[in-house]
């Protein structure tokens, strides 16, 4: 049976990919990032309570403190829980002697908790990890596009970085459509998505390389690509569906603490299964000028 072409179909999947990201640039423009205390500046507070306490509780508390514009979020496994013992809070820059005070209020009126942690994040420190985190990424693409043109050539190194960049925007995109918070941990979740992603193509580059040094004349280009990509799509599948499994199951138990770090691990993994499989084969071909078919 005539397996699928990939290189030749390559429009349809160039379009899907340009769709999402006019969406998701469009919402990066218009809405913005819901950025983390860790980026704007704030203190955070994790409780945990004798008793389950519910969020409209804990805000009337805070707000004898005009502090009712606070994110809380109840740390349960389950979304639709109502009162948990586990609270997570989160509020604008406050200095210590109000901290007390809020948390004595808390105790006086809903009873015992044991404090899990209590942070406060300047502004500034959060414009210095704004800094540190992109730096970190444009760095790693740097030391890709080094080793890839040591190891094959510079146009894969450029498709490379061009599918990586898709993941990247692909997962900024996801937060800023849902509004997520995007805090310290986010930024190890790029991290992680990019040397995830950059491994799967590494290794269709691999089969690629390979198979040119046996490439027929009677053979396209668009060809060898394809049975490059079909050769490796066996281990993809099963790389890609391992580390779904457990990135997937950390998202429904992992707690909301880690909630966000998990989900942007989530659209990270696919979006580099997507491009690896997809996008990277075809973009070295035209980065080689050539046209599908060729």
């Amino acid at each position: 049976m005539k397996k699928f072409s990939i290189v030749k179909n390559y429009k349809i999947f160039f379009a899907i990919t340009i769709i999402f990201l006019c969406v998701g640039f469009g919402s990066m423009l218009t809405r913005g990032f819901n950025l983390g205390i860790d980026f704007t500046g704030g203190s955070i507070m994790d409780l945990v309570f004798e008793k389950p306490v519910q969020v409209a509780e804990v805000r009337d508390v805070l707000k004898g403190h005009d502090l009712g514009n606070s994110i809380i979020q109840l740390e349960s496994s389950d979304s639709n829980v109502k009162a948990a013992k586990g609270v997570l809070i989160r509020t604008g820059v406050i200095d210590d002697a109000k901290r007390r005070a809020v948390m004595d209020d808390l105790k006086g009126k809903l009873g015992d908790f044991a404090i899990q942690r209590v942070e406060n994040v300047g502004a500034t420190v959060g414009g210095e990890l704004i800094q540190q985190a992109v730096l970190a990424i444009v760095l790693s693409w740097i030391l890709m596009i080094a080793y890839i043109t040591l190891r094959f050539e510079f146009k894969f190194a450029i498709a490379a970085i061009i599918a990586l960049i898709i993941d990247v925007s692909v997962t900024l995109s996801y937060f800023s459509l849902f509004q997520m918070e995007m805090d310290s941990s986010f930024v190890a979740a790029l991290l992680t998505v990019v040397g995830y992603s950059i491994n799967g193509t590494i290794v269709i580059f691999d089969r690629i390389r390979e198979n040119l040094k046996i490439h027929r004349r009677s053979e396209s280009l668009s060809d060898m690509i394809d049975n490059s990509i079909w050769q490796t799509m066996g281990r993809s599948i099963y790389t890609v569906g391992t580390s779904l499994f457990a990135v997937v199951s950390i998202f429904l138990f992992g707690g909301e603490t880690i909630r966000n770090f998990s989900f942007a691990m989530l659209v990270g993994f696919s979006s580099g299964a997507y491009t690896s499989t997809f996008l990277a084969g075809p973009l070295w071909l035209f980065l080689r000028g050539k046209k599908a078919g060729e």
